[in-house]
This record gives structure tokens, sequence and C-alpha cells, in this order.
């Protein structure tokens, strides 16, 4: 499997997954309806739990332009493999979030509200305040990639490196920890923490014949993909500087 089917896939399980708990929780007439924070937070980590499982051996399990962005800074992703993780991802972000629509499509007929609606998609911020939603996605990201570089590379006692990867192995820890970003810091602007996630939904939603929706928001739609990529910079840049002291 290439790099680009492997993140097509485990991104593309991600987002049908994190999307599906969000119309589940939101849309008028579910079985899961009005389930609440716990229940959103909990599916959102399980399917990155998911898509790590699937990608992982493959790809090492980015499913996140900030987090290919991060290895690239590191020296872990060759540059010319960087375009094909990011068409992956945003494919399967994309695909992802058609299905959602797909399975959810009469609970969608049944939601007037236009906002309830985009949020089965992409995210917003419980308070419009530009610069602080873009501190929140920044410092998300940041607690992400900062701890994805410790279990991703353990040091032995006598100096060697052992790749760990997003593997399998990895993928318990990736799921609590999107788990806990979401549970303590995601109340601001919904954690998107991946532009993929945020951005190729949003287009999907644009795209599709839902009645009564509400407008791309480009005025915002900046934020949750800007944030996360300056997030993983510094948590990159951080790694680096803290490993070389």
């Amino acid at each position: 499997m290439t790099p680009f089917i492997a993140e097509m896939l485990g991104t593309g399980f991600l987002i049908l997954l994190g999307g599906g708990v969000v119309a589940n929780v939101v849309l008028n007439g579910t079985k899961g309806h009005n389930s609440g924070w716990m229940v959103i937070t909990t599916a959102w980590a399980l399917g990155v739990f998911t898509g790590v499982i699937i990608a992982g051996p493959y790809s090492g399990a980015h499913l996140n332009p900030a987090v290919t962005l991060a290895m690239w800074i590191a020296g872990n992703v060759a540059t010319e493999a960087v375009p094909s993780y990011i068409a992956g991802q945003f494919t399967g972000a994309m695909a992802g979030a058609f299905v959602v629509w797909l399975v959810y499509q009469d609970h969608f007929r049944l939601t007037e509200d236009a906002g309830t609606k985009q949020a089965v998609f992409c995210t917003a911020p419980a308070v419009r305040n530009l610069p602080v939603n873009l501190i929140s996605e920044i410092v998300g990201t940041f607690v992400l990639l900062f701890a994805v570089f410790y279990f991703t590379d353990a040091t032995l006692d006598d100096g060697d490196t052992v790749p760990i990867g997003l593997g399998s192995l990895g993928a318990i820890p990736v799921a609590f920890i999107v788990w806990v970003i979401g549970l303590s810091l995601g109340g601001t602007t919904g954690y998107a923490i991946n532009p993929a996630r945020d951005l190729g939904p949003r287009i999907v939603h644009a795209l599709l014949p839902i009645k009564n929706k509400a407008g791309f928001d480009l005025k915002y739609a900046w934020v949750p993909v800007i944030g996360p990529l300056i997030g993983a910079a510094l948590a990159a840049f951080l790694f680096h500087w803290i490993s070389s002291v």
C-alpha cells in the first residue's frame, strides 16, 4: 500500500467516525441525539485510533497535514513525499465527510438549524475572537505533536534511538492524547487540530445539496488551517532544541 492510499484510507475512516459521532449527537431524530461532549470526544479519539491502525504500517499514519509538516521539519519525511501525504489526507477527509452525509441524510432533512448541520463537517468557535481562536488551535496542535514526538522516538540507555512510529503500538497513546485535548482544550473552537479534517469536509459541505445550509465562513476557515500548522512547527522546533541540549 502506498503512503497516499494509506493516508487516504486512514483519514477517511477518521472523518467517517468523527463526523459520524457529531451527526449522531447534534442532528434531529438520531438515536444519540443530545448525548453530549463526552460522547463526541470519545468517538473522535477512537476514530483516530481506527485511522492509525489502518494507515500506521504503511505511512506512519499522519492523517493530518500538521503532523506531516512536523515530521518533515524533524527530517522524518522526505520532501518529495509530502505532497502525496497531504493529497491522501484531503482526499480521505472529503470522502469520509461525504459518506457521513449519505448515512445521515434523513436526519439532515429533519434538522433546520444551518449551523448545527455545518458542525457535522467542520469546526466553529464557541466565542468568535479570531486571535484567541487561533491561539486555541495552535496550543491544541502543539500538545498533540509535542507528545507524539516523545513516543515515536524512544531513546535507549545505550543512546540508540528506536523509531516506534504510529502503527499499532502508537495508536493507543495517540487516541488518548486526542481525547484529552478534546476534553480539556476543545471547548473553544471544537479542536480541529488538523487542516484536512476541517477544510476538506468544509468544502464537501459547500458542495452537497443540503437544504438551508450555512455559508463557507471564509473569515474563520483559515484559523483551523493556519493554527495547526503553526502549532506543529513550534512543537517540532522545540522538540529538536530540547533534544540537542
